[in-house]
């Protein structure tokens, strides 16, 4: 993996930090102080990185706002 596809995870998951276990905030903090210090991640660190990637972004709740966007349905006929 290349470091922009790294620096992708990052920039993503610095909305989700908040949401983080205690567990999972400390390897984010390691990990990101070894990015800034512009390391290209190893194959274990990186599986860490996805695996925070996929649980907080890609499976993320998504929100329906078809309720607000649909037309009334008009119960009167015309005429």
């Amino acid at each position: 993996m290349s470091f922009r596809d790294q620096k992708k995870y990052f920039e993503i998951l610095k909305r989700y930090e908040r949401k983080f276990d205690k567990r999972e905030a400390e390897d984010y903090k390691m990990l990101l102080m070894r990015h800034k210090d512009e390391e290209e991640l190893d194959k274990l660190s990186l599986g860490r990185l996805e695996s925070l990637y996929v649980k907080y972004h890609v499976n993320r709740e998504k929100k329906n706002f078809d309720v607000f966007f649909k037309k009334p349905e008009d119960d009167q006929t015309s005429g």
